[in-house]
């Protein structure tokens, strides 16, 4: 992974409406962005390397608090409801617009990046933070550019993430002061009011959601691998039956953890990293997992750490039972370099109880009792 900083894309931030802005930092590396977070006491290092962080009140997705803009590009295409929730082109013009004043003078960080591993089916994505650790996030979660790439990079969407700013139910026609917002005629996420990192993962897994099926591409909410004869195996499953951590077996190659594409030449990676649970984690039951949480340029979300030695307590779950760890794939020893694989062989869907038979082979995990929002 390249760690060079501020490789600046000729395609700037006012393509996007952004204006008059303070600092702006360009695709800054994970030991400079953990430097700025520091000095900016966005979180602590814990004695292993980790960034430990809180995201305050949000410690969770705010599932409720997602709309996506409903117009020509997208009202004969989505299903509509409680969960794909209509908003109105002139109250995101309204809310856009109140964001970007908020931001004018403000210090800021942009990753530009892509999403998914298969080059034929990828995605140029601009993430632009207000927090330093989003930054990181977003490096560790999104398939890295090169220099060259970053200096050309246009992306096809981009996600502007800023916590500080915060919507008007009344006047914006949002649930809450919260909002993710997803406008597709404008390749454009705005997120605001929450400082929780997987708002900016799954704004953009939806994206692909939309984008992939036009493609002949089928988007999985699951994990894979691929097995020493090179058999490869998807596990779906809601989140917490067990995902993460089937795909992370050592005696298997790990394509990824969460989110792929099945197209017609086999399936794919979207993402470049990790986003696993860690509660009540253990070196003996998860060992690839554990050490990602030991290591420098892991962020842990709501970990409770002692402020004096810095030693994590991962069974701790004072502050929500959803902690989480984000950390590049390679951190993962038996990662796919590529990200790809084979057509699959085997298709495990994983329920209650936490043992699933498929095809003769038994595949057992981690599991908890209550399940947490995906």
């Amino acid at each position: 992974m390249s760690e060079m900083s501020n490789v600046k894309s000729h395609y700037g931030l006012e393509n996007h409406g952004l204006r008059n802005l303070g600092t702006v930092h360009w695709n800054l590396s994970t030991p400079t962005l953990i430097e700025h977070a520091l000095k900016r006491q966005e979180g602590k290092v814990s004695k292993d390397g980790a960034l430990v962080v809180c995201t305050g009140q949000h410690t969770g997705r705010s599932a409720k608090d997602k709309f996506v803009v409903l117009d020509e590009t997208t009202e004969g295409d989505i299903w509509w409801g409680k969960v794909n929730a209509p908003y109105e082109p002139a109250q995101f013009d309204a809310l856009f617009e109140r964001m970007m004043a908020h931001l004018e003078g403000s210090e800021l960080y942009v990753q530009d990046c892509y999403v998914g591993a298969d080059p034929e089916h990828r995605l140029p994505v601009r993430i632009v933070n207000e927090l330093a650790w989003h930054s990181i996030f977003a490096r560790n979660m999104f398939v890295e550019a090169t220099d060259e790439q970053k200096a050309v990079h246009e992306p096809q969407f981009t996600v502007i993430n800023a916590p500080s700013f915060t919507a008007n139910p009344k006047t914006d026609a949002t649930r809450s002061e919260t909002f993710i917002v997803l406008n597709f005629a404008r390749r454009l996420v705005i997120i605001g009011g929450t400082s929780y990192a997987g708002e900016t993962k799954k704004s953009i897994f939806s994206v692909m959601n939309y984008l992939m099926p036009h493609k002949d591409v089928l988007p999985m909410h699951a994990s894979a691998n691929i097995g020493p004869s090179g058999d490869t195996t998807i596990f779906f499953g809601l989140s917490g039956t067990g995902k993460t951590t089937l795909s992370a077996d050592a005696s298997r190659t790990l394509i990824g953890d969460d989110e792929h594409g099945w197209s017609g030449g086999g399936i794919f990676n979207f993402e470049g990293g990790c986003y696993a649970k860690v509660i009540n984690l253990s070196a003996e039951q998860e060992p690839e997992i554990y050490a990602t949480t030991q290591t420098f340029g892991t962020i842990l979300e709501n970990v409770v750490i002692n402020d004096q030695t810095r030693e994590l307590d991962l069974d701790d779950d004072s502050l929500t039972e959803n902690t989480r760890g984000s950390y590049p794939i390679a951190q993962i020893p038996n990662a796919s370099p590529d990200g790809c694989g084979s057509h699959p062989e085997n298709i495990v869907f994983q329920v209650s109880p936490p043992t699933t038979i498929h095809h003769g082979r038994e595949y057992g995990g981690r599991y908890r009792q209550r399940r947490l929002q995906s």
